[in-house]
């Protein structure tokens, strides 16, 4: 007994005893279930087996004594009946936990895109708002052709104003110098005549001095 004892080491879990049970694929056991489930809840299956219970009555009620397995009150037939009935209950549900678990985690799913979407929206909502306040800042087109146009008639008039400059450089500098001659003629825009500061009639000014 004391060699036992010295023999089996504390620090390794003790082998259980009893009885093992076979183990088996959870996910294979219910996938078999759920065919069952799918299968026992169709049309066809409720026929073949009214086809079954119908050639079972007729059989046991219609054939010789001799051959009848299962006489009146069918009692074999009620045992299988119960038992299909005690088999048929647990698969069924475990088929719907299954299903129930798939819905739980595709909801699960759609909630998750839910909220990627929201986030992605609101998002795209805070660009688009930044882009439109940015926009306002820009100049448009109707703005950026206004400008323009204002420019090229100030462009135009200070254009005029240099030729009419220029004119007038070039008559001076043709004037003969003595006076005598053709000589250009006084007008307002050369400044020959300037409005008198007293009465404002225009005063002529020689330009000869």
């Amino acid at each position: 007994m004391a060699e036992q004892r010295r023999a089996g080491r504390l620090d390794q879990p003790r082998e259980p005893r009893g009885v093992k049970l076979p183990r088996f694929d959870p996910e294979a056991f219910g996938r078999w279930s759920e065919g069952i489930a799918r299968s026992m809840g169709t049309a066809n299956f409720i026929v073949y087996m009214t086809l079954v219970i119908g050639i079972w009555f007729g059989w046991n009620t219609l054939a010789p004594p001799s051959v009848r397995f299962d006489p009146y009150t069918f009692t074999f037939l009620t045992l299988v009946l119960s038992l299909q009935a005690s088999y048929a209950a647990p698969l069924i549900l475990l088929a719907q936990n299954r299903q129930a678990d798939r819905d739980r985690v595709a909801l699960e799913e759609d909630r998750r895109r839910a909220t990627a979407q929201k986030a992605d929206t609101e998002y795209l909502a805070r660009e688009i708002a930044a882009l439109r306040i940015a926009l306002g800042e820009v100049a448009t087109r109707d703005f950026v052709r206004t400008e323009l146009a204002r420019l090229a008639e100030e462009l135009d008039e200070a254009n005029q104003r240099r030729q009419r400059l220029d004119r007038r450089q070039q008559g001076r500098s043709i004037r003969p110098a003595g006076g005598d001659g053709l000589a250009e003629p006084r007008d307002e825009v050369d400044g020959d005549f300037a409005p008198d500061r007293r009465d404002g009639s225009a005063t002529r000014h020689d330009s000869n001095g």
